[in-house]
């Protein structure tokens, strides 16, 4: 297998779309024995930290899924519940039948916001609480 340039890796991962970075992630968390979770700062800079993300607004939200898009298709965005919870199928398409309902909860707004732009392009009517 031939080795790859960081160059060609990055120009690999920008063309990924959020389900398949959020797979890489996950393949390589098991591979490696490692985790994604970015390390809690500590001493002095961490209520500073806290501090200016109080004044920026709340750090943790709710993101809720409306219902679906007009003329979306619903199994579109079941497969993206399903990704983003990491919820069975079933389990996934009961969330999205009983729209609304909370996708996932206690999670950082730009975690959120992400999320909410898979959805929305799979075709979910979503608000971030």
């Amino acid at each position: 297998m031939a080795k790859l340039s960081k160059e060609e890796m990055i120009a690999a991962i920008k063309e990924m779309s959020v389900i398949e970075l959020n797979d890489l992630v996950k393949a390589i968390e098991e591979e490696f024995g490692v985790t994604a979770a970015a390390p809690v700062a500590g001493g002095v800079a961490a209520p500073a930290a806290e501090e200016e993300a109080a004044a920026k607004g709340p750090s943790e939200v709710t993101l809720v899924l409306k219902g679906l898009a007009e003329g979306a298709a619903k199994v579109k965005v079941i497969k993206a519940v399903q990704a983003i919870t990491g919820l069975g199928l079933i389990d996934a398409k009961k969330l999205v039948d009983n729209a609304p309902s909370n996708i996932k909860e206690k999670i950082s707004p730009a975690e959120a916001e992400g999320h909410k732009a898979t959805l929305v392009e799979a075709g979910a009517e979503v608000e971030i609480k």
